[in-house]
């Protein structure tokens, strides 16, 4: 057997050498590059920095390769050079409290503004109703009253005087007015009324009557004398209050003279101060009497600005990351209180939501969740088309009105950032033709980094990093070289680094807590090593599994001997988390007919679209190999045996067009070999994924019945760059006891498989004898005569 195409242990696998990196490494604090991936940060800055509606951002990429916390690292960087947004509170509409007022503050000023409003309340608090108690307030609300009063006596006095010509005495009893007959100078009473004549007491009555209507017309302009009295003590009371807090707005319009939103909202305050004072700070004139503290509960509640959010003035610009994004959480809500009973509300308890918090800055969103929420993708669109976020029920366009407050819509100046798969991007940007409007620039973040000693000191410097920033133990060079080969072993390629460095990040967390345990004092190769392996045995009870029943027949796969039409491929089972290679017998029967290859896996609706068609090419290359002279006739059925699933790919149809020749020309294959790959028509063979997972299946069952030094993989040639074995495989190479064969072509795969040459076709379309292709196409000949006979024969009986 040549050992042209046998791979020596160097190239199964990359090592990796960080020597010439300064270690541990200087880190930087503010890089913001992407780790290898310089189209998608490209893309993020124009993004960024274009100002124009309908730029926002969709990053796509895999989950896990980092990008969410890559993306927040460069926004929250590039937002400190940035001016922070405004303020933005609502306040109560003293005309109409259901639509609460939005003011826009400068950045910084929304929390001072609030003290200063508390301190107002404080100082209304201690003004009043001392202001109303004082000498000067008295003394002027006396000389209203003494007017009033003067009015009503004289109106009394003069019917007083009628009645006493009339020997009548006049009584004032609070508000009321009472007459009584004078007998002897000396007013009587009801008793010695009643003992009066008939006669005497009818006069009465009608000189009662007279003076009652005397009195109505003396005092006709009482109510013009009480509607006086109230307009002066108004102005009066208006007159003390404006005097008393006029200082309180002096301080508060200097201080905030250059905000237009608070001086005008200064001057609703003040504006409606006057009720308020009278109706609720006055405790002689309350329903109830109130203390302090409630009173002061009520104008804060009144009065004070409800902050959505207020901006650092030294932070920059605001970087939000909605993890649950629902509708509320999106737009903000209004809350209730129970009072007696019924829900109630006002502007206190609107809450902000996301697009509040990342107003002037970045908001971040993932996109699967935002698309799975009900309403909230069409409310995204109409925000950001609208310019403002507006705090609503997405409810009432169904006739459910949940609203009690429509509060002032507020300005939206917002860049949102989408980080989703590339199946929900082409999935929108079909489906949404808005979508394309506001979404115009792509992140597209690769499922891989090019490995070169640029990219592999950024990975090393990202990894340190992060281990220094979860506080684990230190890293060595050793484990950051390991780690360079596990992440070529993600991305299946020994010149790429995969994108998920969030695997990496976890290992290094899992090596910590083993070194933890052992008390190492650094994570270095062993610990790495050791986290990998204690992944695989927590992951690998399946595999384990399927290795046990193999070693003890019940599932059946031959590690040596020879066979005629069985073959041992190679599969990578995915379970969960857990992903591992392991060998499946295929078997192949040929018989004469003509009913073609027969795919048993199609047929029982096991094998899918991928499966067949590798399959179908089969039918293509013995067309073209072997039939150039006479029709192909055959009849063959092929099969994974023990299979009880759904199979997919063509990387088992090298493996199946090598079983159909043997069991065609009768020629046994050596089981101690174990195939992978995929073919074209032409018989040229092409990569496969999963060849190192495939490699390990084979040698974990090869090492546990043996090394024999004869068993071997086959894959193929355009595969070898895949590599990156486990070390017990490198060292059973290295030993002699296992062997890797890479292949370009179908015959050199027979011809390892047979130990017999497959031969090269001459000019006139024929094999040299004694060769593979030869007895193939005289299998296929003698098989095609056989099937012309028959048709021969039906056509004579027919």
């Amino acid at each position: 057997m040549s050992n042209l195409s046998k791979l020596p242990p160097s190239a199964l696998k990359l090592s990796v050498d960080l020597a010439e990196l300064p270690w541990p490494p200087a880190v930087s604090r503010h890089d913001t590059r992407i780790l290898g991936q310089q189209r998608a940060q490209t893309a993020l800055e124009f993004g960024v920095a274009m100002p124009t509606p309908g730029y926002n951002i969709y990053v796509k990429g895999d989950s896990g390769t980092g990008r969410l916390s890559m993306i927040r690292q460069y926004l929250e960087a590039h937002a400190k050079t940035l001016e922070p947004p405004p303020t933005y509170a609502y306040v109560e509409n003293f005309d109409n409290p259901r639509e609460p007022l939005a003011l826009e503050l400068p950045a910084g000023m929304g929390q001072h503004f609030s003290k200063a409003i508390e301190k107002m309340c404080d100082d209304l608090l201690a003004t009043f109703p001392a202001a109303f108690e004082s000498p000067t307030y008295q003394q002027k609300k006396g000389v209203i009253d003494r007017q009033f009063n003067q009015l009503y006596n004289k109106a009394i006095e003069l019917v007083e005087a009628k009645a006493a010509d009339l020997g009548i005495a006049l009584f004032r009893e609070n508000d009321s007015i009472n007459f009584s007959p004078i007998i002897d100078n000396k007013a009587i009473d009801d008793d010695e009324f009643s003992l009066l004549p008939q006669s005497e007491r009818d006069a009465f009555h009608k000189q009662v009557e007279a003076l009652e209507e005397y009195l109505s017309d003396a005092l006709i302009e009482l109510p013009q004398w009480r509607r006086n009295l109230v307009e002066k003590t108004r102005e009066l009371d208006n007159e003390t209050i404006d005097t008393a807090i006029a200082p309180l707005f002096h301080a508060l319009n200097e201080q905030f003279e250059s905000i237009d939103d608070v001086v005008s909202y200064l001057s609703l305050i003040k504006d409606n101060l006057s009720s308020t004072i009278i109706d609720y700070l006055l405790t002689n004139r309350s329903m109830e009497a109130r203390d302090n503290n409630a009173k002061r509960v009520f104008l804060t509640e009144l009065y004070l600005p409800n902050l959505m959010i207020d901006h650092k003035a030294d932070l920059g610009a605001p970087v939000v990351f909605e993890q649950h994004p629902t509708y509320q959480n999106l737009f903000g809500r209004i809350e209730y209180v129970n009072e007696q009973g019924s829900l109630v509300t006002n502007f206190r308890r609107i809450c902000p939501g996301a697009l509040h918090k990342a107003n002037g800055g970045y908001l971040i969103i993932d996109a699967e969740k935002l698309i799975n929420y009900p309403l909230v993708w069409e409310g995204l669109k109409r925000a950001l088309k609208g310019g403002r976020v507006e705090i609503d029920s997405p409810y009432a366009d169904f006739g459910i009105n949940t609203m009690t407050l429509k509060p002032e819509v507020i300005p939206l100046n917002i860049k949102i950032i989408l980080v989703g798969s590339e199946e929900i991007y082409y999935l929108l940007h079909e489906l949404d033709s808005e979508f394309n409007e506001m979404f115009h620039i792509l992140a597209d973040f690769d499922s891989y980094i090019r490995r070169d000693p640029v990219s592999m000191q950024q990975f090393a410097e990202l990894m340190y990093r992060q281990a220094q920033d979860a506080n684990t133990l230190p890293l060595t060079r050793c484990a950051a070289e390991r780690l360079i080969e596990h992440s070529c072993w993600l991305s299946e390629h020994q010149h790429r680094l995969s994108a998920r460095i969030n695997d990496s990040l976890e290992l290094i967390g899992e090596a910590n807590l083993l070194c933890q345990q052992s008390q190492q004092t650094q994570i270095d190769k062993a610990a790495i090593e050791h986290a990998l392996m204690a992944r695989d045995a927590r992951n690998g009870r399946i595999s384990e599994n399927i290795l046990e029943e193999m070693l003890d027949g019940t599932i059946l796969i031959d590690t040596d001997g020879f066979a005629i039409g069985k073959i041992n491929g190679l599969t990578v089972l995915e379970i969960g988390n857990s992903s591992f290679g392991a060998p499946a017998r295929i078997t192949t029967t040929v018989y004469p007919g003509s009913r073609g290859i027969v795919d048993i896996e199609r047929e029982a609706e096991l094998g899918q679209s991928i499966h067949s068609k590798g399959v179908l090419i089969l039918t293509g290359y013995l067309g073209h190999c072997y039939a150039q002279l006479f029709p192909l006739a055959i009849s063959a059925s092929i099969a994974m045996e023990q299979s009880y699933g759904y199979i997919d790919g063509d990387s088992a149809s090298l493996a199946e067009l090598c079983c159909l020749i043997s069991a065609l020309t009768r020629t046994p294959i050596n089981q101690s070999f174990a195939v992978t790959g995929s073919i074209n028509q032409y018989g040229e063979v092409q990569a496969i994924g999963g060849v190192n997972e495939k490699i390990e299946g084979f040698f974990r069952l090869c090492q546990a019945r043996g090394l024999t030094g004869d068993q071997a993989v086959i894959i193929p040639k355009a595969n070898v760059r895949n590599l990156m074995l486990k070390q017990d495989v490198i060292d059973a190479v290295a030993a002699g006891l296992f062997a890797v064969y890479s292949v370009a072509t179908v015959d050199e795969t027979l011809t390892l498989l047979t130990g017999l040459e497959a031969g090269v076709m001459q000019e006139d379309g024929s094999y040299p004898e004694e060769t593979l292709n030869f007895k193939a196409i005289c299998r296929l000949k003698e098989i095609a005569d056989i099937a012309q006979e028959a048709d021969k024969d039906e056509a004579e009986t027919g």
